[in-house]
């Protein structure tokens, strides 16, 4: 008689295989009887699934190279600069150069009036994103996601503000005093 595989149920799944950084966890299943007779072939007995864990495994917290960008257009800075004008006390903010590595469609079909900049957004293209109070921390001196601390040409992931479809990812290129990309290409941390 035909004998079929039997397979157990599946592992829970391990940890992540590397800490900050984009890694994979994986779980596994073992094989309870051999198909015999020529029965169909065991299934696969290991299956792996993204994962970015975001702790080391002393504790500490990762550099926040991980953490996606929160973006939105760079005219938004300048409501941002009259309202905060008032206090003085804020810190000159910084710019920083991206090049756009990946760019879902998502970015491209955006209806509403306050998201239509991420139209522009291309892969190649050069981006200037603009760190500036209130999104420039008072203890660490940098915007969150700005690629501070990355590994040359390491992939960074950002976000569209607005727009959860509109993300992808880009590698740092410098940081400067101040911004000089055209408007549609200026945009700025939140």
């Amino acid at each position: 008689p035909v004998i079929p595989c039997v397979v157990s149920q599946w592992s829970a799944w391990s940890g992540c295989a590397e800490p900050c950084t984009t890694a994979y966890r994986v779980r596994r299943r073992h094989i309870i009887q051999e198909p015999r007779n020529g029965a169909e072939a065991c299934p696969a007995l290991e299956e792996r699934a993204g994962c970015v864990e975001y702790w080391t495994r002393q504790g500490a917290e990762c550099k926040q190279s991980l953490i996606p960008a929160l973006i939105t257009t760079g005219g938004f800075g300048k409501a941002r600069k009259k309202r905060a004008a008032a206090d003085g006390k804020e810190r000159a903010g910084y710019c920083v150069e991206l090049q756009l590595v990946a760019v879902t469609p998502g970015c491209l079909h955006s209806h509403h009036s306050h998201t239509r900049w991420t139209r522009h957004l291309r892969e190649g293209h050069t981006v200037c994103v603009e760190c500036q109070h209130p999104a420039l921390g008072s203890r660490s001196q940098h915007c969150s996601g700005d690629g501070t601390g990355s590994k040359k040409n390491q992939l960074l992931h950002w976000q569209a503000l607005g727009n959860p479809r509109c993300k992808g990812t880009w590698r740092r290129i410098r940081q400067l005093n101040t911004c000089s990309c055209p408007s549609v290409h200026s945009l700025l941390f939140i």
